[in-house]
């Protein structure tokens, strides 16, 4: 197997949010080219853990070292660029292309277009997706399973010596499971990259794992290989989640037959008796009565549909504008063929005058949208603001302006933009909060800056939206 895997130790690592604490002293070492599963019950601090490696989240107090250098030390962006990065959700993007996808981190850091066409190919049939078949579609037209793969390929595109791996397979079905863990093995074992795996299942973990690190509470219960982890585990507890667990996916494999109806009821003497029997016995006498009452309700409903018919008429003939428009039409189209130049002209300074106002005004939205998003407290006074310029009158907001501006092209200008602000800000700040999480997570965590992540994934994404604002 290539040594190309990187050895990872943690250092007395803590994570403390305010007067909790999610990770305490963590020390252990993830020799280079092995597979390390973090596992442990919600809430042990295994996806903290794995988040500090690559600075997702930062460490309250110790060391990570890769390789001996202490991670802490090195700029994020850098760092996560050269540690690959994959979780459950995958947080491929879906407006890119599967070889996109793929190329996302050698784009970054500057590889030729040959190195990256090449590399993206050979991860494509490492990871088994034809690159003829699978390069040029679009994340939403695979399977999950190819999706996973697509995201594994993703991660090892700049050849990192660390892949971090957050709970990949927790959302695929068994069988498909199986077979990604068969092709994660192979792969792992082809380039001798270091994985540090977090999961939930303790038969993933005996599986994968070279070493096992066995989490409760935000400390290091058991560190061990799987074999030892078996024979002695370190105490009760160890012993009984990996017992449970296993029982619990036996259970969890058990399926609920159809319920049987209660044999013990008695059909024949469910009550036959009540209202409905007597029309049950007497159909015809009652379906007569029922008719006889039917008819006169008719009557009376044609009779009323044929005076609001006449009193539609009645009104239609009495009211003026409609009798003009019968007799002329609505747009003369002989004035129109005699004017053609002046309405051209009209119409062109309408289209100029729209155009510069939406284009403004999607300038001034823009950098608000952004604002917002940056610091969310500024979103009640900026949408009070533009809220109240939309609600102001149109003539009443000239009126105001005129003694500023005259009556100009300028008036005009300020008017209209006033009026698209409010609804392109509601778009942009709506559009950009509505990238999914998972996406932005697997941005960051393969070290876009926030720059290239606003660029590159969030306004590409919100577009649709923005657009409609636009519209």
């Amino acid at each position: 197997m290539p040594d190309r895997g990187a050895t990872v130790e943690f250092r007395d690592v803590t994570k403390r949010y305010a007067d909790q604490i999610a990770v305490d002293t963590l020390s252990f070492t993830v020799p280079a080219g092995k597979i390390c599963i973090l596992v442990g019950p919600s809430g042990s601090g295994k996806t903290t853990s794995l988040k500090m490696v690559n600075r997702l989240i930062e460490p309250t107090a110790g060391a990570i070292l890769i390789d001996g250098h202490d991670v802490t030390k090195e700029e994020p962006t850098q760092l996560r660029r050269r540690i690959g990065y994959v979780i459950q959700q995958v947080g491929l993007f879906p407006h890119q292309t599967i070889a996109e996808n793929v190329a996302t981190v050698p784009v970054l850091i500057g590889w030729t277009k040959q190195r990256i066409a090449a590399r993206v190919t050979e991860l494509l049939a490492l990871v088994g997706l034809e690159p003829g078949r699978y390069a040029s579609r679009y994340p939403a037209q695979l399977s999950g399973g190819e999706r996973q793969r697509a995201g594994v390929a993703r991660a090892l595109a700049a050849e990192p010596p660390v892949m971090l791996m957050d709970e990949p397979f927790g959302a695929v079905d068994p069988i498909v499971r199986e077979r990604l863990q068969s092709e994660l093995l192979r792969i792992q074992r082809e380039l001798g990259t270091t994985v540090l795996f977090v999961t939930h299942d303790i038969d993933e973990a005996i599986r994968l794992g070279d070493r096992v690190a066995v989490m409760r509470g935000g400390k290091l219960v058991q560190y061990a290989p799987p074999g030892e982890l078996l024979a002695h585990p370190a105490n009760d507890f160890v012993a009984q989640f990996v017992g449970s667990d296993r029982g619990l996916k036996r259970l969890a494999l058990l399926t609920v037959g159809g319920a049987e109806i209660d044999p013990t009821v008695d059909r024949a003497s469910l009550d036959q008796t009540g209202p409905g029997r007597a029309a049950v016995e007497h159909p015809a006498r009652c379906a007569g009565a029922d008719a006889r009452e039917r008819i006169p309700d008719r009557r009376r409903r044609r009779r009323r549909s044929l005076r609001r018919r006449a009193d539609a008429r009645e009104d239609r003939e009495d009211d003026p504008e409609r009798r003009v428009t019968e007799g002329e039409p609505l747009i003369r189209w002989d004035w129109v063929a005699g004017h053609l130049d002046e309405v051209g002209q009209r119409l062109v300074e309408h289209v100029e005058l729209t155009a510069i106002a939406v284009a403004l005004g999607f300038v001034i939205a823009f950098a608000l949208a952004l604002l917002i998003i940056r610091r969310p407290s500024l979103e009640s006074p900026i949408t009070f603001v533009t809220g109240t310029l939309y609600t102001i009158p149109s003539l009443a907001l000239f009126v105001l302006l005129i003694p500023y501006t005259g009556l100009s092209v300028l008036t005009a200008e300020i008017g209209l933009v006033s009026y698209t602000l409010l609804i392109l800000i509601r778009n942009i700040v709506r559009g950009i909060r509505g990238v999914p999480a998972e996406v932005l997570e697997a941005a960051n965590g393969m070290g876009y800056t926030p720059r290239e992540r606003l660029w590159r994934v969030e306004v590409p994404l919100a577009l649709a939206v923005i657009i409609a604002g636009v519209r």
